[in-house]
């Protein structure tokens, strides 16, 4: 007898439907599988076999084929334990196949017919809704997970016997249901750590409010202590809240990987990821054998800090470019290509030579040439990417010891938002979302100068020797400052300040 299950695979961060077909006929007892099936799948078959007669169900002595189609895309993982084991149970009449056409089923069995949670739920439950399935039977773990999706009735069961009965009685268990506005609505709750508590470095935290607002990359040059990771890591506490659209796409990362909190079964708030220099490139932006997203996309929507950037290896940094440019990230593999989101804000902090003290010549020994040297470790091409580059000096014992009463994360937000919606409005039925999106084009379109302001412009270029890329981030953060004081035109006030930020380029 013949029976087909739809099940998912995921790939990226979206997933492809996957039949799952079994015929079960007279002829030499075998259990085969084939439709290009990794290790993990393989094993499937011993698993169902084992997790079928430890539910009590009898599997006769007949010639049992499974296939999996399409059989162009590579089946990995364990997630494809149930619907092998749903199928089978539809060829020899336990469940009627009507039940099966309506539905997908995802989940690995454990040998005992207990089943066990497995990754990418949230993204295979969109599939399932996108592609008109009206239920979708996963395991009860990730239930709350695949209920963020509206729209289909997502139905946890935590056993064989459950899903037996799912699949013979739709009533007999209830779906999944959580309330996405109430989860919204409780999430914003006060950050661990605040922007009041930094004391000093007026100049940093201007650099820092500005680069939020046009999410702009930028790099804090200056000695320990400084308050460099200090203030990079209140970053997220100044960027505004998410939207719905925006967290479903960074939970179905995280649901991916596995990271998703379990009380709430979506990221609430804007990711802040600070990978150790040891990192590798593969961990950083994703690959390996199975495709899985690094660390470039789990922070997505947020930001990737990299503290001292100088002892990152050359090619680490240097596969962040493309990433940079794109804001995503294509992974090209035999069995197909894998793209992942990478629309992050990159932070990042380095002293200004191996010591840290330069140019404080009573403790910094350095010469001229190793601070060359070690400024040199960072590539033109990837300086020319961050639009940002501010000092933070060191800070006097009377700005720590001061009781000066320093503007808070909120009053910081409220500023952000406002040019964020500037933004927005300027760029509807544009592909460019911030000040940082605008190409070449872009800029001359949206970042027009007057006659003073185009030779103050060209005496830049000329005394700096600016790049293209430098000349035309120079005027995107100018056009952010610009947003931040809610005017039209960019200013010679505005292109001046822009250029502060540009310090790495000075002659």
């Amino acid at each position: 007898m013949y029976s087909r299950v739809y099940s998912a695979a995921v790939r990226g961060i979206e997933s492809c439907q996957i039949q799952v077909e079994a015929d079960v006929s007279d002829g030499m007892p075998s259990f085969d599988m084939v439709g290009y099936l990794g290790t993990e799948v393989r094993e499937a078959r011993e698993r169902v076999k084992t997790a079928l007669r430890n539910s009590g169900i009898v599997i006769p002595a007949k010639r049992i084929t499974i296939n999996l189609s399409p059989s162009d895309v590579r089946k990995e993982g364990a997630s494809f334990d149930l619907p092998i084991a749903a199928a089978v149970l539809a060829s020899l009449g336990f469940v009627p196949q009507s039940s099966l056409d309506d539905t997908m089923i995802i989940g690995e069995l454990s040998l005992d017919g207990s089943i066990r949670a497995v990754n990418g739920i949230l993204s295979i439950v969109d599939a399932a809704k996108k592609l008109g399935f009206r239920y979708c039977a996963v395991p009860k773990e990730n239930a709350g997970e695949g209920a963020v999706i509206s729209g289909i009735d997502v139905i946890g069961v935590g056993t064989v016997d459950d899903l037996i009965a799912f699949l013979n009685d739709r009533n007999s268990i209830l779906p999944e249901f959580i309330n996405i506005e109430e989860i919204f609505q409780d999430s914003y709750k006060i950050y661990e750590s605040d922007f009041d508590e930094v004391n000093g470095q007026q100049s940093v935290k201007r650099a820092t409010e500005v680069a939020v607002a046009g999410l702009h990359n930028i790099l804090y040059i200056g000695p320990p202590g400084s308050g460099k990771t200090m203030i990079a890591k209140r970053i997220p506490t100044i960027l505004p809240d998410l939207t719905l659209e925006e967290s479903l796409e960074i939970s179905k990362i995280y649901s991916i990987q596995g990271l998703l909190p379990k009380e709430s079964s979506l990221i609430l708030k804007r990711p802040f990821r600070a990978p150790h220099h040891t990192i590798t490139p593969i961990a950083l932006c994703g690959g390996g054998r199975i495709p899985h997203p690094g660390e470039i996309s789990l922070a997505d929507r947020g930001v990737l800090f990299l503290d001292e950037l100088p002892e990152f290896t050359k090619s680490t940094l240097e596969i962040m470019r493309q990433p940079l440019e794109e804001h995503e990230v294509n992974i090209s593999r035999l069995s197909g290509v894998y793209t992942y989101p990478a629309n992050f804000m990159l932070v990042a902090a380095m002293n200004p030579c191996s010591c840290g003290y330069y140019p404080d010549r009573d403790r910094c020994s350095c010469s001229q040439h190793d601070v060359g040297r070690y400024l040199s470790r960072i590539s033109q091409p990837l300086m020319d990417r961050i639009d940002i580059c501010v000092e933070a000096p060191r800070v006097d014992y009377a700005e720590i010891a001061g009781v000066r009463k320093n503007e808070n994360s909120a009053e910081i937000r409220r500023r952000v938002s406002r040019a964020h919606e500037i933004q927005k409005i300027r760029y509807e039925g544009t592909r460019f979302r911030f000040n940082s999106d605008l190409t070449a084009a872009g800029v001359k379109k949206y970042c027009p100068l007057g006659d003073e302001e185009e030779k103050l412009m060209e005496q830049i270029f000329g005394k700096m020797g600016l790049s293209a890329r430098a000349y035309h981030r120079i005027l995107k953060v100018a056009r952010t400052i610009a947003d931040l004081e809610g005017i039209d035109n960019i200013t010679v006030r505005n292109l001046s300040e822009a250029a502060c930020y540009r310090s790495t380029d000075r002659n």
